[in-house]
């Protein structure tokens, strides 16, 4: 397979991020970034003075996370980001130093991290955990044990990376931790749009609606980008030969299920914003110092700030809690639905995990109040911060409740066109609920927590289309 170079004028977007940790490629600097990093490092080293043991000392000094453990798939991403936003030599980071961060990556010796110390004004603290390895120092995950990072150096022969003076401050300021969780989120949530989408149109023929509120010619008249592309997805995933059945509801159709398309359509919206501000900070360079080596000039900047971030994963969070929140009430609607078969209407295990829908959307409530709000810094110079790293780790905590509701609705709308006669299923719907009877049994008799969090698991596994 070949490798991925880093270099200065490459785009690095989401497709390739969510490809390259997919597919495991190794990522290498390429000629040009290791002459802007030498270039770079030799500049900044005319800027700052002291020792090599100054810079380790600001490292040791800020490594004091606490917390539960960033996961071990976000920690490689942010070894990658870090690495992509040194790699354009503007920061003083020498490339003896980026090239180890690849090492791990491309190893998958992955430093112990913990979620909270970051303000978002620079994520110091989770970056210093990030970095120590680099000297030899803190804990390491590898091959499924975590161990003393210098024991893991010992098995490739690596000595610790001596660090330049100031190097620290490339090091510890910059957005990764937010950045990396950002990206994560995203991408998990583009795919749950789309499977909010899917299992909607399941529950919408479930409960026996018609195609008039998806009509291109009313969304023409209010052409939002999402609500146009949700509406035409509602149009195939619900296009059949057969006649549709009866409405179930004898009252004008809910809105949970009559204003899909505008309310599935914002959050797509957002999330393509929040996209859109993620890539940018992708392909930035986010430190204190900023270099300029052809033009001999260095600045002490503010791009470390994580304000833009922190308000794009706010609004994501609103975003995927949305989707959660409409799900729940067509859950609920749902079990309105008059059934064939004896009993089945009455099984609480058909009707209580709506309750924990219900739960779930009330936690994401709580979760959606905005971190970055809560700015106060700590000193007369940080005396503003971002806390885009609160916003982060609460986004995809977001997403998770969220991708457990729509798992509650595709589990409600599967048991109960079990219980009822239907209208034959679209194709797309048909594909659906075929692949999810190979994973879940609907039809047990045991508590349906099993069954919902398998439920849960195939909503996060499926080729949603």
């Amino acid at each position: 397979m070949t490798d991925f170079a880093l270099d200065p004028t490459t785009h690095l977007d989401l497709t390739t991020l969510d490809a390259l940790l997919t597919d495991q490629r190794r990522v290498v600097l390429s000629p040009a970034a290791q002459q802007q990093l030498a270039a770079g490092a030799a500049h900044a080293r005319t800027q700052v003075t002291g020792a090599s043991q100054a810079s380790a000392n600001q490292l040791l000094g800020y490594a004091c996370g606490m917390g539960d453990e960033v996961p071990t798939e976000l920690v490689r991403l942010m070894l990658l980001l870090k690495a992509q936003s040194l790699s354009y030599g503007r920061s003083g980071a020498q490339v003896a130093t980026v090239q180890r961060l690849l090492d791990f990556y491309n190893r998958e010796i992955l430093p112990v991290v913990y979620q909270q110390g970051s303000l978002g004004a620079g994520d110091q603290v989770p970056l210093a955990h990030l970095s120590l390895p680099l000297l030899g120092l803190g804990e390491a995950n590898f091959q499924g044990y975590r161990l003393q990072t210098a024991d893991v150096m010992h098995l490739f022969s690596w000595t610790p990376v001596e660090l330049a003076p100031g190097e620290d401050l490339a090091l510890l300021t910059g957005t990764q931790f937010m950045l990396a969780y950002g990206v994560h989120t995203v991408l998990r949530a583009q795919r749950l749009a789309q499977a909010a989408d899917v299992i909607g149109a399941l529950s919408y023929h479930v409960v026996g609606g018609d195609l008039e509120p998806f009509d291109a010619r009313v969304h023409s008249l209010r052409p939002h980008a999402g609500q146009t592309l949700v509406a035409e997805r509602f149009r195939s995933l619900l296009a059949t030969d057969k006649p549709a059945q009866q409405p179930s509801f004898t009252e004008p159709l809910p809105y949970s299920f009559r204003c899909l398309p505008q309310v599935h359509g914002a959050s797509r919206d957002a999330l393509r914003y929040v996209a859109q501000v993620l890539e940018t900070e992708c392909n930035s360079v986010t430190n204190d110092l900023a270099t300029f080596p052809a033009e001999e000039a260095s600045f002490s900047s503010g791009n470390f700030h994580g304000q833009p971030l922190a308000l794009a994963l706010d609004f994501m969070a609103v975003a995927v809690a949305e989707l959660g929140s409409i799900s729940e009430r067509r859950s609920a609607q749902l079990l309105r639905r008059p059934l064939d078969a004896s009993g089945g209407a009455t099984s609480p295990a058909l009707l209580v995990p709506q309750h924990t829908a219900a739960s779930l959307v009330s936690h994401n409530k709580q979760l959606c109040s905005p971190a970055s709000l809560d700015n106060t810094g700590t000193g007369n110079v940080a005396d503003h911060v971002s806390m885009g790293a609160n916003a982060a780790t609460k986004a995809r905590r977001v997403l998770e409740n969220a991708e457990q509701v729509l798992a509650i609705e595709l589990y409600t709308a599967a048991r109960v066109l079990s219980l009822q006669s239907a209208a034959p299923l679209p194709p797309m719907l048909q594909q659906l609920v075929t692949a999810l009877a190979e994973k879940v049994d609907l039809a047990s008799s045991a508590a349906p927590s099993l069954a919902l969090q398998a439920t849960a698991t195939f909503v996060r596994a499926y080729a949603w289309q």
